[in-house]
C-alpha cells in the first residue's frame, strides 16, 4: 500500500483515520451509474415502440446517453484538478439528479427530443462521477494493486446493473401497453396519443426514483469528511498534461481500447433485446413476451457478469492484468462468432457468455492505461472516460445493419450486426497482449 494508506485489521486507515466510510460512499456511486446504464439499455426498444420509430432512430438514446460522457469528461477533470475528487462527485450527483428529474417535464411535452436532452444532462453528471470516482479509488493505495482495487470497487457496479435490468423488466416493459409495434402504427392519432402518454408515464418512474437517490447521496457525501492526501488541488495546466500523456504509448492505446470496449459492451447489452425478440418470435411467441424473455436473458448475462468480476478480481492475484484481458477478449470474440452464425437459442447462449468475459475489461483497461502517468492521473482518467463515447458511435452503426433487414447466406441482419462488437473485442485483445509484453517482458510502460 502507499505511504498514505495502510490496512489495519482489514479496515482502510490513514494516519489513524479510517478510509472505510469514504471508500464505501464512493463505491456506492459505481452501483448508481450501473443502474442508470442498464435501466436505459432496453429503452431503445421501448422508445421505438412508443414513438413509432425505426431501430436506428431509437438508437439515438445511447447516442445522447454516451455523448454526455464525452462532452463533460475534460471539464470534469479541470474542475477536480482545481478543487477535489469530493467536489467532483457532488457536482456529478447534482447533474445526474437534474437530468433524471427532467424526465417529468419531458413526459408532459410528449416529444422524443426532450428525453434525449434529459439523457444528455444525466450523463454529463455520470461523466463527472466516473471522472472523479475511478481515479479516487485508484489513488487509495499503491499503483501495483490499483487494478485489483478498481476491479473490487467496480464489482459493485453490476449490482446496480442488475437492479436496473430488473426494474426495466418489471416496471417498464411489463407495464407498457401490450400493443405490438405493427399494431401501434395502425392506431388513429387520438388512440395512439393515449397509449403513448400511458407508456411514457411508466417509462419515467425509475428515473425519478434514481434522481431522488442521487440527491440523498449527494447530501450525505457533502456532510462527510473525505480524508485523502492524494485528493489535493493542483494548478497544472491541461495543455501540459495532455502533451505529457501523448508520449505515453501505453496510455494512448488504452484510450483506444476503452473506446472499443465500451462500444462492444453497449451494443451487446442494447441489441440483445432485438436479437432475442427475433429468435423467440421465430419460435412462435408474440412480440411482448419475446421482449420480456429477452430481458430475462439480459439479466442472466448480468448475473454472470457480476460473478465473473469477483472471480476475475481473484484471478488477478495469479495472472498479469494484460494477459487475462487478452484471453477474455479472445473468448468474447469467439462467442460472438457463435452469435453471428447461430440463428436459434444457441446464439442467445453465446451472447450471454460474452458478458462473463466483459466483467474484467473496463477497470482493467483503466488500471493498465494509468500506469506511469504520475500527477496527470486526473486528466488521464478523464481521457479514459471520454473513451466511453464508443457507446455513442457503435450502436447506430449496428442499428443501421439491423434496419437493412436482409439475409446473407441464411444469416439475418440482426445476427450479422454483431460483427461490430466482434471487431471491438479484437482491438481489446491486441491491447491486452501489447500491455503484457511491454510491462512483463520488456519492463517498460511505453
Amino acid at each position: 500500500m502507499s505511504k498514505y494508506v495502510k490496512v489495519k485489521n482489514g479496515i482502510l486507515t490513514r494516519n489513524g483515520v479510517s478510509l472505510l466510510v469514504p471508500f464505501m460512499m464512493i463505491t456506492s456511486c459505481f452501483a448508481l451509474w450501473g443502474f442508470a446504464n442498464d435501466v436505459t439499455a432496453p429503452m431503445v426498444k421501448a422508445f421505438s415502440k412508443i414513438f413509432r420509430m425505426s431501430v436506428t432512430e431509437g438508437a439515438f438514446v445511447p447516442v445522447a446517453f454516451y455523448l454526455g460522457y464525452f462532452v463533460m469528461a475534460f471539464p470534469a477533470a479541470i474542475f477536480i484538478q482545481r478543487y477535489s475528487f469530493k467536489h467532483g462527485v457532488i457536482v456529478g450527483l447534482t447533474l445526474f439528479a437534474l437530468g433524471s428529474l427532467l424526465f417529468l417535464p419531458a413526459r408532459f411535452i410528449g416529444y422524443y427530443f426532450p428525453f434525449l436532452l434529459a439523457y444528455f444532462i444525466l450523463t454529463c453528471g455520470l461523466s463527472f462521477l466516473e471522472t472523479s470516482c475511478n481515479p479516487y479509488i485508484y489513488c487509495m493505495g499503491s499503483e501495483e494493486t490499483a487494478t485489483q482495487r478498481l476491479n473490487l470497487a467496480q464489482a459493485f457496479n453490476p449490482v446496480g446493473n442488475l437492479l436496473g435490468m430488473w426494474v426495466a423488466m418489471q416496471f417498464v416493459q411489463a407495464k407498457m401497453n401490450p400493443l405490438t409495434s405493427a399494431a401501434r402504427r395502425e392506431l388513429p392519432q387520438l388512440q395512439f396519443d393515449m397509449v403513448k402518454d400511458h407508456d411514457l408515464g411508466v417509462l419515467i418512474q425509475p428515473y425519478v426514483f434514481i434522481g431522488a437517490v442521487a440527491i440523498i447521496l449527494g447530501v450525505l457525501l457533502w456532510l462527510n469528511k473525505m480524508p485523502m492526501d492524494s485528493d489535493k488541488a493542483s494548478d497544472k495546466k491541461l495543455s501540459v498534461a495532455l502533451r505529457e500523456l501523448w508520449h505515453e504509448h501505453n496510455y494512448r492505446e488504452g484510450v483506444i481500447a476503452q473506446f472499443c470496449y465500451i462500444g462492444a459492451q453497449v451494443t451487446c447489452w442494447t441489441f440483445i433485446i432485438q436479437y432475442g425478440t427475433r429468435v423467440f418470435m421465430a419460435e412462435g411467441m408474440d412480440e411482448k413476451a419475446a421482449e420480456i424473455l429477452s430481458q430475462k436473458f439480459n439479466i442472466v448475462a448480468m448475473v454472470l457478469f457480476t460473478i465473473s468480476r469477483f472471480v476475475c478480481t481473484w484471478l488477478l492475484k495469479f495472472m498479469a492484468p494484460g494477459r487475462l484481458l487478452s484471453i477474455l477478449a479472445i473468448v468474447a470474440a469467439s462467442a460472438l462468432g457463435g452469435v453471428i452464425l447461430f440463428t436459434d437459442r444457441n446464439g442467445i447462449y453465446c451472447l450471454v457468455t460474452v458478458s462473463a468475459c466483459m466483467s474484467l475489461m473496463f477497470p482493467t483497461i483503466y488500471g493498465i492505461a494509468l500506469r506511469g502517468v504520475g500527477d496527470n492521473v486526473k486528466f488521464a482518467g478523464a481521457g479514459l472516460i471520454m473513451a466511453i463515447l464508443g457507446g455513442s458511435v457503435f450502436p447506430p452503426i449496428q442499428a443501421l445493419i439491423i434496419d437493412l433487414d436482409i439475409t446473407l447466406l441464411g444469416i439475418p441482419s440482426t445476427n450479422i450486426s454483431f460483427i461490430i462488437p466482434l471487431i471491438c473485442f479484437c482491438a481489446v485483445a491486441i491491447y491486452g497482449h501489447r500491455a503484457y509484453v511491454r510491462h512483463h517482458i520488456y519492463g517498460t510502460l511505453r
